[in-house]
């Protein structure tokens, strides 16, 4: 299985890794995966959305994986960032744009060793930054995720995507497979294709309309809390939806009681965007409604962490087991592989 795994991510372009929370092993699986892609000759760029490879996680104090690179990978990340990197590199670009840390530095690994990762945070810079990185040859590039309602980039530009689940979810076992199950069914939400499709994710504050003929209509609603106020005016053009923030449990269920909910479609940026939960999800899809996507990754395959920084640790064949079974991906637990 871990050799079909890393076969799915090296028939990709683009691969995001993202994990449901804190502590669930996506850097540790990354760490795995730039070793296997290593080993194999492949040239690979890594970012990241906002800061991340910090040793000590900012947010619990527990101890993350440094991200590890060997001589020729390409990596991008902020100037603060670049000047504290443990190995021997050459700087290949420095955008005109800052972050909090700087402007991003793109550059090659000459030596091997360790590096703090700190990338854009906007969709369309990730895009740009992924060009940039096949551009210096680049066979694959990596992009170390998030699933944030902070986060303004989104890890759906790539091509394919890694989901990190694991007892940091829940301690629970029929739980962390629940909640892992209905990230997935958002990842593979149907792939709505338009024309305007670069103009609506350029859009950042708003409902719209989409009429027959393709044209977005500002329907003047800035938010969903005027859902109600605007109610004669919502469905004015028709009942194809944009919502350009994200979606909660008020919108969806104010939709399901709407007259025409079958034929209402409610249109998100990507999954990343979808807040409300599996019962208003579930509840809105069985009355008709359908959630579409602009960008839509592939699921290459979910990694699970037995361990829990709160200290309990489950069974790691029956989690993967129970996973599998559910998902119908390939899972696995990185520690436990070698290749």
């Amino acid at each position: 299985m871990a050799v079909e795994f890393i076969d799915n991510i090296c028939a990709q372009e683009s691969v995001s890794f993202v994990g449901m929370a804190k502590n669930t092993g996506k850097t540790e699986c990354l760490k795995w995966v730039l070793s296997a892609c290593a080993k194999r000759g492949e040239l690979i760029g890594i970012t990241t959305i906002g800061l991340d490879g910090e040793s000590c996680d900012q947010v619990t104090g527990t101890e993350k994986p440094e991200i590890y690179l060997t001589p020729d990978m390409l990596f991008v990340t902020s100037e603060k960032l670049y000047h504290e990197r443990k190995l021997t590199s050459e700087i290949l670009s420095v955008s005109r744009q800052s972050t909090a840390l700087g402007r991003l530095v793109t550059a090659r690994a000459i030596t091997p060793g360790k590096v703090l990762l700190s990338g854009p945070i906007s969709t369309g810079r990730i895009k740009e930054v992924i060009a940039e990185l096949h551009q210096y040859g680049a066979a694959h590039v990596f992009v170390d995720g998030a699933l944030s309602r902070k986060s303004l980039g989104s890890p759906s530009v790539t091509e394919g995507l890694v989901l990190a689940t694991g007892a940091a979810v829940s301690p629970n076992l029929s739980e962390l497979v629940r909640k892992t199950k209905f990230v997935c069914e958002m990842i593979d939400l149907e792939r709505f294709c338009s024309p305007v499709e670069t103009e609506l994710l350029d859009i950042e504050n708003g409902i719209y309309a989409l009429d027959d003929d393709g044209s977005i209509v500002d329907l003047g609603i800035s938010s969903a809390f005027l859902l109600e106020q605007n109610r004669d005016r919502l469905f004015s053009h028709g009942h194809r939806l944009f919502v350009s923030g994200a979606i909660s449990d008020k919108i969806l269920d104010f939709l399901r009681c709407q007259p025409d909910i079958g034929k209402t479609q409610v249109i998100i940026k990507d999954f990343t965007k979808n807040f409300a939960t599996p019962m208003a999800v579930h509840a809105f899809q069985q009355k008709g409604g359908k959630i579409m996507v602009l960008l839509r990754p592939r699921l290459l395959g979910v990694c699970a962490n037995p361990w829990s920084p709160a200290g309990y640790v489950m069974d790691s064949d029956r989690l993967c087991s129970e996973l599998t079974q559910a998902l119908h991906v390939p899972v696995m637990d990185v520690r436990r592989l070698e290749m």
